[in-house]
C-alpha cells in the first residue's frame, strides 16, 4: 500500500458526522468489526479476526477503582511492534530540568504567530513553561501550538503525562487508537499518556495551547456543598468509537520520554485497534456546556467554582493543576466588584483566552487578546488592570450583568511555574505588562468615611 491516508473501517470515518459515546470515566466499549470484542474475559487464546489483545495502563493495576484507567485493546499488530528509538534534538518539546531562571515578574505574551514553513502539530510545539517532572510524576507543562499541515506518516504519544488540548483557532481531527476526536476553539480534548495517535487540520492551519498533567489523571471536582449538579456534567464528556487503519508503509513513531523527543520506524499505521474496552480512553468536552454557578447575593467567590476538571496532589485540597475556565455567565452580586479581585495567590497561573474579551483586562494591540497568554506566579499581586477597575468601580450594581462572547481559560498549579528560555526570549513577549496596573492611585482620605 502507498503512504496515503488510508482507513479501513466499518465504523464512523472522517468525512462525515462522527459518532461518540457519552458519559465521563465510563467503562466504555466499542468495535468496528461486530464480533471483535471479547465476551466474558479480556485475554482469549485467539482472539476474534486473528487480532492481539493488549493492556493499556495508565494507572497502577492496584489504584482504587474509582481512579483506576486502564483499557483492553483488540489489534492488527501489538504495540511493540516498531525499531529501536533513538533521541531526537527538537528543543520545542523538553522538560523543565532545562527550565531557564524564573523571576516573579507577571509576564504576558501576544498570539503566537502561524508558521511560514510547512509545520506539522508537533513541529510547531513551543514549550512554554511548567512545574515539576516526567521523573517525579508530578507538575504540568505547558506548551503553546502553531501548524498549517497535517502529520504525515508519523504518529505521536506522550509516555511522561496526559495532554489537555485547547484550540483557540481552526479544529482539530485527532485520530487515535481508539477512533477520532473533533474539537473546535471552545472545546477541549485530553489524549491520556501513552495513546497514539496523529492530527489531521480541516481548517488548513490551528493554533492552541497545551497543559501536559504530569501527576494523577484529570478528574471532576468535587462538588461539595454544591450538590449532585452543576460545573461540568459528567454526560457532556465524549469518547471516540472505534475505527481503525490497515496501512502498511514507512512512517515513523515519536514519543516524548522523560522530557525528551524519541523516534522509531515502523512499518504500519500504530491506529489498527479494531476493537476496545476501558476507562483510559481519550475524551472531548464542549466548555459552552459548562453550568457556571456564582453568588447571587454579594462578593465575588474565588474562582475555583470555575473548575472543570483536576489533577489532585498529595496534599489534600491541593491541587497538582486545575483547569478553570471564565465562560459567558451572569454577575449579580449587588454592591460589589464583580470582576475578579486584586490578589496574591500561593498557586501559580496560567491564563489564555480563546475567544472574545476577558473581564479583567483591556483588549487592543498591548492587551490581553485571543492567542494570547499570561502568567502570574507565586504570591506574586495581580488583578484588574487601571482600565477595567475604573469600569467595575462605576457599574451600576443594583443591575444584573451578562457577560457574552467571551471564553478565557487558566491553567493553574501548586508548583512554581518556571518559563523555558525560548518563551522569555520570544518576540511577542509584551515587555511593559506591568504597566497595565501603574494608573492605579491612592484615594484614601481619611475623614471620609
Amino acid at each position: 500500500m502507498s503512504n496515503e491516508h488510508q482507513v479501513k473501517t466499518l465504523s464512523t470515518a472522517i468525512g462525515g458526522e462522527l459518532a461518540y459515546l457519552s458519559g465521563f470515566a465510563g467503562e466504555h466499549a466499542s468495535e468496528a468489526l461486530s464480533g471483535a470484542l471479547p465476551q466474558g474475559r479480556n485475554s482469549p487464546q485467539h482472539p476474534a479476526f486473528g487480532l492481539y489483545a493488549e493492556q493499556l495502563s495508565g494507572t497502577a493495576f492496584t489504584a482504587p477503582r474509582h481512579l483506576n484507567r486502564h483499557s483492553w485493546l483488540y489489534r492488527i499488530r501489538p504495540g511493540a511492534v516498531h525499531g529501536p528509538f533513538k533521541a531526537l534534538d527538537r528543543p520545542g518539546i523538553h522538560h523543565h530540568y532545562e527550565l531557564d531562571a524564573t523571576s516573579p515578574n507577571v509576564m504576558r505574551w501576544n498570539p503566537q504567530p502561524m508558521p511560514e514553513e510547512a509545520t506539522d502539530f508537533i513541529e510547531g510545539l513551543q514549550s512554554f513553561a511548567g512545574t515539576g517532572t516526567p521523573q517525579s510524576q508530578s507538575g504540568i507543562g505547558i506548551y503553546r501550538y502553531a501548524c498549517n499541515r497535517p502529520m504525515q506518516g508519523r504518529y505521536f504519544y506522550d509516555a511522561d503525562g496526559e495532554l489537555l488540548i485547547v484550540p483557540q483557532q481552526g479544529r482539530l481531527y485527532l485520530l487515535s487508537e481508539f477512533g477520532t476526536l473533533e474539537i473546535e476553539p471552545q472545546e477541549i480534548a485530553v489524549m491520556p499518556r501513552g495513546v497514539r495517535f496523529r492530527v489531521e487540520l480541516p481548517d488548513g492551519t490551528a493554533r492552541g495551547y497545551i497543559a501536559e498533567n504530569l501527576g494523577q489523571s484529570l478528574r471532576l471536582p468535587e462538588l461539595g456543598p454544591i450538590g449532585c449538579n452543576g460545573l461540568a456534567n459528567p454526560r457532556d464528556f465524549l469518547y471516540p468509537v472505534a475505527v481503525y487503519e490497515d496501512l502498511d508503509g514507512d512512517f515513523e513513531l515519536l514519543t516524548k520520554f522523560q522530557g525528551r523527543l524519541w523516534q522509531a520506524p515502523i512499518d504500519h499505521s500504530p491506529l489498527d485497534v479494531v476493537a476496545w474496552h476501558g476507562t483510559h480512553v481519550p475524551y472531548k468536552y464542549d466548555l459552552r456546556r459548562f453550568n457556571a454557578v456564582g453568588s447571587i447575593s454579594y462578593d465575588h467567590p474565588d474562582p475555583s467554582i470555575f473548575t472543570v476538571l483536576t489533577s489532585a496532589s498529595a496534599v489534600p485540597g491541593t491541587a497538582n493543576m486545575d483547569f478553570a475556565i471564565f465562560p459567558p455567565r451572569w454577575l449579580a452580586a449587588e454592591n460589589t466588584f464583580r470582576p475578579p479581585w486584586f490578589h496574591r495567590n500561593v498557586a501559580g497561573e496560567f491564563m489564555g483566552l480563546v475567544h472574545g474579551e476577558y473581564d479583567a483586562k483591556q483588549t487592543g494591540v498591548d492587551g490581553f487578546v485571543p492567542g494570547g497568554a499570561s502568567l502570574h506566579n507565586c504570591m506574586t499581586g495581580h488583578g484588574p488592570d487601571t482600565a477595567s477597575f475604573a469600569q467595575a468601580s462605576l457599574a451600576d450594581t443594583s443591575r444584573p450583568e451578562h457577560l457574552v462572547d467571551t471564553m478565557a481559560f487558566m491553567f493553574e498549579t501548586a508548583g512554581v511555574i518556571q518559563v523555558t528560555a525560548e518563551a522569555l526570549a520570544s518576540p511577542q513577549l509584551q515587555q511593559d505588562y506591568w504597566r497595565c496596573w501603574q494608573g492605579l492611585r491612592s484615594h484614601f482620605d481619611p475623614s471620609t468615611p
